[in-house]
């Protein structure tokens, strides 16, 4: 073999040990590589399991409290030094004089035309005042009301509840709560003379919030006496901006014990009837800054009264209808309704405004 042949040979050769060489590198980089990923993808995961398992650990001890609903609060029976029941000492039924009261008028609310007077073919319009909770719930109502076959065809439902307007914002003007509403009434092609009953939700607004954990985490006295100024001064405003409005039905948040932030966890979310029952005692006492009958002076509120008591002690049936709150009628923060719960507080909407006295003779078609 020629000496240039050997050389060849030999480049060959060395080429080939270099290129292996190389390949060997490569792939143990590549291995190195796969190994901190594989890693990252395992420390990935074990990350989105602990959070999930925190998750459920948020929500587990939440399915029920020790608290009593309103309308099993009775007798003697206190919370935070108040008795039970809808309308107080352990009384779930409005008293003799208010319900006569509340069922005159009923009979005021008529079919009315746009400039409010009342004509066999106008409208008998039901808004809401209160926030997000409420408009995802109305909204539901709204959509469920206007399909049932039972639904009076004079009776028109407009979803005016507004996202992050509870009552202190609707009692402030700038926030235009009261102009929205007006905006949605003239897009749904009624007018505010045809207003005739409004749903007002009454939230606590934790004006009063102490941290979770101290041995009482709200003062109760403090927070209905702000939600009570805030709440008078809405239902003025709303009888003068609807001066045919002639029922107020309260009410109050459904179950707050799946929340995980402090937007109304318990006992805020149970508290909130506490306040929402006050508006109604007070204007049973005679509050004249809610007088709503014009034979006893000027006329500054509609006639207030319960709508449905929405709150259940979560998984716990409550005993006059069964009532329980699943986690999965709730968002994901646990205070906004799932779809499941907006269904559930329409339902309980649409079966109150048919049966009630007040409400089952100007809602439903007549026989």
């Amino acid at each position: 073999m020629s000496q240039c042949h050997r050389e060849d040979r030999s480049l060959d050769l060395s080429t080939v040990n270099r290129r292996q060489s190389l390949h060997l590198t490569y792939s143990s980089i590549f291995a190195q590589n796969c190994l901190i990923a594989g890693c990252a993808l395992v420390v990935m995961l074990a990350c989105v399991v602990a959070i999930h398992a925190q998750s459920d650990k948020i929500d587990l001890p939440a399915v029920s409290t020790d608290l009593v609903p309103l309308t099993e609060l009775t007798g003697a029976q206190r919370y935070k030094q108040e008795l039970g029941g809808l309308y107080g000492a352990g009384a779930n039924e409005l008293p003799e004089q208010h319900s006569a009261a509340a069922q005159r008028e009923s009979t005021l609310i008529v079919p009315r035309n746009a400039q409010g007077s009342p004509q066999a073919d106008g409208k008998i319009v039901v808004v809401a005042f209160s926030m997000s909770n409420a408009e995802q719930e109305f909204g539901a109502f709204q959509k469920l009301a206007h399909a049932d076959p039972e639904l009076s065809p004079n009776v028109f439902v407009v979803n005016t509840a507004q996202g992050g307007r509870a009552m202190s914002s609707w009692a402030t003007p700038r926030y235009r709560t009261f102009d929205i509403a007006e905006e949605r009434l003239t897009r749904a092609g009624v007018t505010a003379s045809q207003v005739q009953v409004a749903w007002v939700k009454i939230p606590i607004e934790l004006i009063d919030y102490r941290p979770i954990g101290s041995k009482d985490i709200s003062n109760l006295a403090e927070n209905i006496k702000t939600v009570r100024a805030n709440t008078r001064v809405v239902l003025q405003q709303a009888k003068q901006r609807f001066p045919n409005l002639r029922i107020a039905y309260l009410g109050s948040r459904v179950y707050g014990g799946y929340c995980k932030t402090d937007l109304n966890p318990e006992p805020f979310a149970y508290e909130s009837a506490f306040a929402a029952r006050s508006m109604i005692l007070d204007q049973i006492q005679g509050d004249a800054e809610l007088n709503f009958d014009a034979t006893k002076g000027i006329v500054k509120s509609p006639l207030l009264m319960w709508g449905p008591y929405l709150w259940a002690n979560g998984l716990s049936p409550r005993a006059i209808d069964g009532l329980t709150w699943e986690r999965s009628d709730f968002g994901r923060d646990g205070v906004h309704p799932s779809t499941a719960g907006e269904q559930k507080v329409a339902r309980l909407l649409l079966n109150f405004f048919k049966s009630d006295r007040t409400s089952r003779d100007w809602f439903t078609r007549r026989r």
